[in-house]
């Protein structure tokens, strides 16, 4: 086709639309038209254009003073989770694995710089940090996200490091580029990675990737845990373990699905 290797430009309206979508979160749940042109660097006029617009489509809602998102929103992450099988192929896996080391389990993507949850199985333990399908956590700072790093290329990785600031969220968080690089080839020999109260202070995880049928690592499993239970030496051993047959488990039935 004639269009085949040209450069298309980007839809800018496209762009500020999901600008002012991806506004809303956790802390802002409702946000006056000023706030939500603050949070998207848009003017007034642009940010009411695009909220009403999003308004009778369904997809925000509001009061006459203040907009939040409505249910429908879901349908833009459900589109795409209904297109891959990994989250329905997980759950079931992640499910007995919870069942059996009684802590939560979780996989994720890599997505830019972050890491995204796409499936879940929770305990009911309340854990300060709020996580569900859809959460995004800077994937240096977790061992999901360590996983995922260390399965890509060198060059893949330092683009993505690259783009990625280092913030020291708390005071154990490894920020030296030069030592995450240690910790990243460490953790690709080993085949997993445990990360101690980086992201938050209290919390204590391990990750095993998950990879496609042609081994590529696409997606990565972990159970978290509060950093009180026990030492990170007890969780390495008990939890290892059953966290890496799970993932082996998963590789297995996305083999068979790929067929």
């Amino acid at each position: 086709m004639a269009d085949e290797g040209r450069q298309v430009a980007p839809v800018q309206s496209l762009q500020r639309g999901l600008a002012v979508i991806r506004a809303f979160d956790a802390e802002h749940a409702r946000m006056t038209l000023s706030e939500v042109a603050k949070q998207t660097g848009l003017t007034r006029a642009t940010a009411r254009r695009f909220l009403h617009t999003l308004v009778s489509l369904g997809y925000t809602d509001t009061d006459g003073r203040e907009f939040w998102l409505r249910p429908r929103v879901l349908e833009l992450g459900y589109a795409y989770l209904s297109s891959t099988s990994l989250p329905d192929i997980a759950t079931p896996h992640l499910k007995h694995l919870t069942d059996t080391v009684d802590e939560s389990s979780s996989v994720s993507m890599l997505d830019g710089t972050d890491i995204v949850y796409v499936a879940r199985v929770p305990t009911r333990r309340l854990m300060t940090v709020a996580i569900s399908v859809g959460t995004r956590f800077p994937a240096y700072a977790t061992s999901m996200g360590r996983v995922l790093l260390a399965g890509l290329d060198r060059d893949e990785r330092d683009r993505v490091l690259d783009a990625a600031e280092l913030v020291a969220l708390t005071p154990g968080t490894i920020t030296s580029r030069a030592r995450l690089d240690e910790v990243l080839d460490r953790v690709a020999a080993q085949g997993w990675a445990l990360v101690d109260q980086e992201l938050e202070v209290g919390l204590r995880s391990i990750a095993a990737p998950i990879h496609d049928a042609h081994g590529t690592v696409i997606a990565a499993a972990n159970i978290s845990m509060s950093a009180t239970q026990g030492t990170v030496a007890e969780a390495q051993e008990h939890l290892l373990p059953p966290l890496l047959e799970t993932a082996s488990q998963i590789d297995r039935d996305l083999r068979v699905s790929a067929h």
